[in-house]
């Protein structure tokens, strides 16, 4: 799960800040099942270690 959010968020990364945080939110609540966002959710709670910055971002929006 960390591995494929941070391929996400390094996808985006060439983007503005706030336009890249918004892109990969938009991919985790498209194309990430619930129980995956549900997981990601859970790992960011427990601190979210090895996560890039914007998944972390991203994370918050999707709540």
């Amino acid at each position: 799960m960390v591995h494929m959010a941070n391929q996400i968020a390094l996808n985006f990364s060439a983007y503005p800040r706030e336009e890249a945080i918004g892109h990969v939110a938009k991919h985790l609540k498209d194309f990430w099942e619930p129980r995956m966002r549900k997981q990601l959710h859970a790992y960011v709670a427990q601190g979210g270690a090895e996560l890039h910055e914007l998944v972390k971002e991203a994370e918050k929006r999707l709540k």
